[in-house]
């Protein structure tokens, strides 16, 4: 479907006002990049010995690489909860169980619905004290509230993806034997998860950037170090503006690796059918050819 079938195609007129705002927006951009930059530089804060300190290996090595690493590893167990979370109450949404299909839809509403900082202290609280975990206990309780959280969203997903399916996956299924659950776990999820994977690369963004929610209970994260590190230099600011930077580099890898994967998903399955070819229809015996007029053709000694 061309662009044109969506909205009307802009004239000379309109692609010249376009322009003229464009630039304006863009002048406003810059002119008030000038303007904090001018304060922060009026503020002794854009010298060079106030970045010095990120330009040392030490300073990576020890504070903000093992921060990274501790982010990264928070966002990897996060990720893989989060698929296996959303894969398992996916399918619990989708059954035709009233029980199952209302218990899993009552767990994700509710964890869809819960602020993830509030559980990341909730967990917190009850990892430390009630069940006595002390060992790593603040990333773990990071880890479990974005699973829950995001794992609710990929479950979101999953049965969504499963609903936008052609009907005829799930006829298909059943007419070669299976039942509804065989249908459902061998057919429907596999391609909901394949149609739905940029989205899924998004999920994993929202994982990888929440996880610096963990500095409020001081998991030790990028952002932490980060912290930890400038204050007593009193080059907060420049130690902020380094971790997003970090950030925007991983999140933006991600972004562009989903950009790539949906245009790539987009075409895939787009193959060259002849004219007036006959199809072919399986069954338990075997294979039939089809005449285009939908009787079987004669078989052929």
């Amino acid at each position: 479907m061309s662009a044109s079938i969506l909205f009307d195609t802009p004239g000379p007129k309109s692609r010249r006002n376009t322009l003229v705002i464009n630039i304006i927006g863009a002048l406003a951009i810059v002119g008030i990049l000038w303007w904090v930059i001018s304060g922060l530089a009026a503020k002794g804060q854009m010298e060079a010995s106030q970045w010095d300190d990120f330009l040392q290996a030490d300073t990576w090595l020890d504070y903000l690489l093992p921060g990274l690493a501790n982010t990264l590893k928070a966002a990897a167990i996060a990720i893989v909860g989060s698929v296996l979370f959303g894969i398992i109450f996916g399918i619990g949404r989708l059954s035709t169980n009233w029980l199952i299909n209302g218990v899993c839809s009552v767990v994700v509403e509710f964890f869809r619905a819960v602020p993830v900082l509030l559980m990341i202290v909730f967990f917190n609280i009850f990892i430390s004290r009630t069940l006595e975990i002390t060992n790593n206990s603040a990333m773990w309780a990071v880890v479990a509230a974005l699973v829950f959280y995001n794992g609710s969203v990929v479950a979101e997903l999953i049965r969504s993806g499963v609903h936008n399916l052609p009907k005829g996956q799930r006829e298909a299924g059943i007419a070669i034997g299976l039942t509804r659950g065989q249908s459902l776990r061998i057919v429907e999820i596999p391609q909901a998860l394949v149609a739905m994977l940029p989205a899924l690369i998004g999920q994993f963004v929202v994982i990888l950037k929440d996880s610096a929610l963990g500095y409020i209970i001081s998991f030790n994260e990028l952002l932490f170090f980060g912290r930890t590190y400038s204050s007593p230099n009193g080059n907060v600011l420049q130690a902020l503006v380094v971790v997003a930077a970090v950030f925007i580099i991983i999140n933006f890898t991600l972004s562009k690796i989903a950009t790539i994967l949906s245009r790539r998903l987009s075409s895939r399955g787009v193959g060259k059918t002849k004219p007036g070819a006959a199809a072919m229809v399986g069954g338990p015996a075997g294979l039939e050819d089809v005449e285009p007029g939908g009787k079987a053709a004669p078989d052929k000694a």
